[in-house]
């Protein structure tokens, strides 16, 4: 009879152990009324909403920081590539898309590079335009070493000359010798018979 009980106890332990080691206990009637016999929704992904694709005509675009070319670059999308957009500029010429991997996880995309999906995107305003870090100065003093002044070059300036006077000659041996009115034959006649004169008395000197 001992026995028995011992045999009977050991297997009790046995069974409690088994239980308490995997998990396993008996239900009751009651514990099993109040499990819902309904339908366990499941959970389905909910749609991504408005989403824009890069046009194949273009081998990559580029995502910047604002609406606007004055804004940095801050990445790219290649052709075929999809992304949510979040908003849109004032006058819809720039989308605001979701692009993880930068600060704020947002990028602007040109919207004539892009084809959108139908839906509703509200107006986003711009964040402010990125202003340079310093301002370029020059240097006055060196500046001043490039700075050629030109000088006036003055024109010698033009007198005119005086008028040219032609001095006219006259032939004063000719003049002397023949009087204004008689002709040159008379003259020429009356040289010959003075030769002819003085001949004949050069002759009859040496007789």
């Amino acid at each position: 009879m001992r026995f028995k009980l011992v045999v009977c106890t050991s297997i009790g332990l046995f069974f409690i152990a088994v239980i308490g080691l995997f998990g396993v206990y008996p239900v009751r009637a009651e514990e099993l009324n109040q499990i819902p016999t309904g339908t366990i929704p499941t959970v389905t992904s909910t749609p991504s909403g408005v989403t824009i694709t890069v046009r194949l005509d273009q081998d990559q675009i580029n995502v910047r920081s604002g609406p606007g070319t004055s804004y940095a670059k801050v990445g790219v999308l290649i052709a075929g590539q999809q992304a949510p957009a979040k908003g849109r500029s004032v006058a819809g010429e720039w989308l605001l898309i979701e692009y993880p991997g930068i600060p704020g996880g947002l990028g602007w995309v040109y919207a004539p590079l892009v084809s959108i999906t139908p839906g509703n995107l509200p107006i986003v305003e711009p964040p402010p335009t990125p202003t340079p870090q310093y301002t370029t100065t020059i240097d006055p003093t060196l500046a001043a070493q490039f700075i050629v002044t030109s000088v006036p070059t003055r024109l010698p300036t033009y007198t005119q000359a005086a008028p040219i006077t032609i001095p006219t000659f006259q032939d004063e041996s000719r003049s002397q010798i023949i009087p204004i009115g008689v002709p040159i034959g008379l003259v020429v006649l009356s040289l010959a018979s003075v030769g002819i004169f003085i001949g004949l008395f050069t002759i009859a000197q040496g007789r």
